[in-house]
């Protein structure tokens, strides 16, 4: 990521997530909360291209299922969720070099399931759509 790239979502409110594993492998990811909404990016870097240098398609769902994922265990309070379906909508190509965001939204809450929607956006244009539902798992 250009240090460019990372003064600009730090002079916006941005905050970096930590993250290991696989996501670590992915981000670094970002967060910031404006007003009640919580708000995600990910600066597309060239690790995340495809053949066609453009962001790779298992980024986008990569980063809607985490994102779509943290809204879920924030609104549970549950550290422990599953994501059980996950649909995805390609809408146009990402850039490597433009900052992705998601605004994930509950849509409903039940005792077990949480589903919840997103767009994964670079500014005003939208790059992909994705719904997914999240169990809460009883080993918490």
């Amino acid at each position: 990521m250009t240090d460019k790239a990372a003064e600009k979502l730090k002079a916006s409110g941005w905050t970096m997530v930590e993250t290991t594993g696989f996501l670590h492998l992915i981000g670094p990811l970002w967060y910031r909360k404006v007003g009640s909404e919580h708000e995600y990016a990910l600066v597309a870097q060239d690790k995340h291209h495809n053949r066609r240098g453009l962001v790779q398609g298992g980024v986008l769902m990569t980063f809607a299922d985490r994102t779509c994922g943290m809204s879920a265990r924030y609104v549970s309070g549950r550290s422990t969720l599953a994501t059980i379906q996950m649909d995805t909508h390609f809408v146009e190509s990402g850039k490597i070099g433009e900052i992705l965001t998601s605004k994930p939204r509950v849509v409903r809450s039940t005792r077990s399931l949480i589903f919840v929607s997103t767009e994964v956006t670079v500014g005003e244009r939208c790059i992909a759509m994705a719904n997914g539902v999240f169990k809460i798992l009883k080993n918490d």
